[in-house]
């Protein structure tokens, strides 16, 4: 099991509570902050993505964590009739919400509040799910995963994007550097919570990555596990079927 890292470490409330609340305090200029973070290279690994899905040709798509559903609306370029975007944070989702309507996709993609440990959908459910940047932040990643595996079809495709760890000099030195110094900085100057981004900084150089998450997948149950580093391993895909 993953050892937990809080978003608020002299708070009374679990890590899902916490969660919510950064993500609400945040939402507003998540998007901006995101881009600058990632140095906009979080868009080409969400394309990376998308491929992987739309090669599976899936009709159902849940995507996990959706936040303000950059993923989501990339994922309306494949053929699935039905997109849900599920996210704790009412404040993402309500920011997710209006660039789904400022496009037009209403129709296709809904944007729900819902409990990643808890889906409310029936097993065997969506022929695709997707987290990007997301499990990190599961209260009990287990159990997360369990959640997911059940609401997905025999044979379909599950796809996590996440930060990793590079492992070669200089990457690991750089990015050491990087989540340590400057993007708390960046944090502190552009957003009102500079403990979330702490958190995020810390949470993403502590996770479980490649052949650990990989492992944990398996026991948890899934088939056919895979990983592919980004980007020097700053960030990780891993597809995985059951």
């Amino acid at each position: 099991m993953a050892d937990q890292i809080n978003p608020y470490k002299d708070s009374e409330l679990g890590k899902k509570q916490q969660v919510e609340q950064m993500f609400d305090t945040i939402s507003g200029n998540y998007d901006n902050l995101n881009r600058m973070i990632s140095l906009g290279t979080d868009q080409g690994w969400r394309r990376n993505v998308l491929k992987m899905v739309t090669d599976t040709q899936p009709e159902s798509i849940l995507d996990i964590a959706t936040g303000t559903g950059d993923l989501a609306i990339l994922l309306s370029k494949s053929n699935a009739k039905r997109i849900v975007g599920l996210d704790l944070s009412a404040g993402m989702l309500e920011v997710g919400k209006e660039k789904v309507k400022a496009l037009g996709l209403q129709d296709k993609i809904e944007m729900i509040q819902g409990d990643s440990e808890n889906l409310p959908f029936q097993d065997n459910t969506f022929d695709a799910i997707t987290v990007a940047f997301g499990v990190r932040n599961f209260e009990t990643l287990e159990k997360g995963l369990a959640e997911i595996l059940r609401v997905l079809k025999p044979n379909g495709i599950f796809v996590i994007l996440e930060t990793s760890v590079p492992t070669k000099f200089p990457y690991k030195q750089g990015y050491n550097f990087y989540m340590k110094t400057l993007m708390p900085l960046m944090g502190k100057l552009f957003s009102k919570d500079q403990k979330a981004y702490e958190y995020l900084s810390e949470s993403a150089k502590n996770f479980p990555y490649g052949e650990t998450l990989n492992g944990i997948l398996r026991t948890v149950g899934f088939k056919n596990v895979k990983h592919n580093p980004q980007t020097m391993g700053v960030a990780t895909i891993y597809s995985a079927s059951k």
